[in-house]
């Protein structure tokens, strides 16, 4: 029985040191519960919680710092205090988390139901997304991350293409947040089929003009595209950009990207509209305007 305890403990310990050869590993926080092994050592077999110092303290050794290391570099850590303590000559170690301080992940922002959602493994972002109801027809794809315990911040994108969106080499583990914000709003207002807000949510998180007009239902026959304006916002103010959509239409000139809160105007009749439609005008039409998602 002891031998296949031995087999058992050696099985488990070559398990955790390939685990700690993967890109990412659940990281031990403050609050944790460990299950701390030594091998052929019964005697210095332990649970212990992380203090807020993120610190164990050990039965050979003092205390150990194991916060923000994987299971794997804990064990490398406690084995290198066992032997620089001359406690053993050839210690094995094995850390297990046995109880997270946190199981639960907070996700923020533009999902169906924002707040706290419990998971005890590391899960893929869309399992995360999906535990809180999916994101919703004004997120912006471009999401953001905060590691638990580095507070590191990551922009992750969260892809509409199944290929992508199916990876789960990025994973989000017990204490992340993930923020979902709101995708950024074009206007597009004056003679077209639809005038109003369209939101930037497709695959890329971008529109251009041509892009825009098109989901708009295009121009209507009584427009003057030659003299399309773009209002866009610097600081404080809005400034006026000639927009050349007549030659866009036509392919002789280049369609241009579009920035969050632009605004094109298409004029019904150069002389009739153009003249009296002021840029702080056309803004302010804008912020009345319907938001279409899609």
């Amino acid at each position: 029985m002891r031998n296949a305890s031995k087999w058992i403990f050696l099985f488990l310990l070559a398990a955790s040191r390939l685990a700690a050869q993967a890109p990412e590993s659940l990281l031990i926080g403050p609050g944790d519960m460990l299950h701390v092994q030594v091998f052929d050592t019964a005697e210095l077999e332990q649970h212990a919680r992380v203090t807020d110092a993120g610190e164990i303290s050990m039965l050979l050794g003092g205390s150990v710092k194991v916060s923000a290391l994987t299971p794997a570099e804990a064990a490398r850590a406690i084995e290198k205090v066992l032997l620089d303590g001359h406690y053993m000559l050839q210690p094995r170690v094995l850390v297990a988390v046995e109880e997270y301080a946190t199981q639960k992940v907070s996700v923020l922002g533009e999902v169906k139901n924002p707040g706290a959602v419990t998971i005890g493994t590391p899960r893929s972002v869309l399992d995360v997304l999906a535990l809180a109801g999916g994101i919703t027809d004004m997120a912006d794809r471009k999401i953001l991350i905060e590691r638990r315990n580095s507070k590191d911040r990551i922009p992750y994108f969260v892809s509409n293409k199944p290929d992508a969106a199916f990876d789960t080499a990025f994973q989000i583990y017990p204490g992340d947040t993930l923020f979902v914000p709101r995708a950024g709003v074009v206007y597009v207002l004056g003679d077209v089929a639809h005038p109003g807000g369209y939101t930037m949510t497709n695959n890329e998180g971008k529109i251009s003009v041509l892009e825009l007009v098109a989901r708009a239902g295009g121009t209507n026959n009584s427009a003057v595209p030659s003299h399309t304006r773009l209002i866009r916002k610097e600081g404080d103010k809005y400034i006026e950009i000639a927009l050349p959509l007549s030659a866009m239409q036509k392919g002789n000139r280049t369609d241009m990207p579009l920035q969050p809160d632009d605004i094109v105007y298409v004029p019904f009749s150069y002389l009739r509209n153009f003249a009296t439609m002021s840029a702080g005008g056309v803004a302010a039409s804008a912020t009345s305007a319907a938001i279409y998602q899609f």
